[in-house]
This record gives C-alpha cells, sequence and structure tokens, in this order.
C-alpha cells in the first residue's frame, strides 16, 4: 500500500510546476510518508519543521479562532502549505513561484487518497 500511495503523491506532484515535495506526519511531526524529488530543501521536510503545523493550529484554536483547516507559509525562495487532516498533517513544498491555488486544489485528492492511512494512525 505505501508503495502505491508514493506513486500516486508523485503523479499528483506533477500536476504543478515547482512543487517539490509532499509529507505526511501524524500530529507529532512524525514521518509517515514523505514524496519528494531533489529540488526540495531538506530541512523544510525534516520532524522538527513539519511539527510547527500542528503546534500553530493547536495555538489558534484555543485563541478561539476555531478549528484550523489549512496554512500557507511564503518564504522568499519557497512556500509551505499545510493541510489538518486529522490525525495526519499534508505538508507541500513549492518553490515560491510556484501556483498556489494549483497547490491547494491537491487537498480534495490527498484527503481521499488518505483515507486509510488516517484510519490506520487513528487507530494506533
Amino acid at each position: 500500500m505505501a508503495e502505491e500511495l508514493k506513486r500516486y503523491i508523485f503523479r499528483l506532484m506533477s500536476k504543478v510546476d515547482g512543487l517539490y515535495g509532499i509529507a505526511i506526519t501524524d500530529r507529532d511531526g512524525v514521518p509517515v510518508l514523505k514524496v519528494s524529488n531533489e529540488n526540495a530543501p531538506e530541512l523544510a521536510l525534516r520532524p522538527g519543521f513539519l511539527v510547527t503545523f500542528s503546534m500553530a493550529a493547536d495555538q489558534g484554536s484555543k485563541m478561539g479562532l476555531g478549528k484550523n483547516h489549512r496554512i500557507v507559509c511564503m518564504y522568499s525562495a519557497y512556500q509551505v502549505v499545510h493541510f489538518n487532516k486529522a490525525p495526519l498533517m499534508v505538508t507541500l513544498v513549492a518553490n515560491s513561484t510556484a501556483n498556489t491555488g494549483m497547490i491547494l486544489s491537491l487537498e480534495d485528492e490527498l484527503t481521499d487518497a488518505l483515507q486509510d492511512l488516517r484510519q490506520a494512525v487513528d487507530v494506533a
């Protein structure tokens, strides 16, 4: 199942020019699955960076803002898009000129593809 899911995610990545990597983690930032090409910044796919979305989402809900569904972060050379698919977190890393709307449009396809994985992580 994991290899099939990796192939599917790699095909999704090819739909968006400049999308370098997709990481799927649990809520603690522990990588469950990572797919990236040679352009992906290594530090952006490490657990220490990946867990920041989960922490930011928690802080927002504590301030009474409601449940966080996605965060888009723009940097000088990269952009990072996070989707909250509890108990999983999905992080997409792209170059700064990639079409953010196209990246966001991958959310539904990723949600469908991750259904079995979400159940497995939720049980564990």
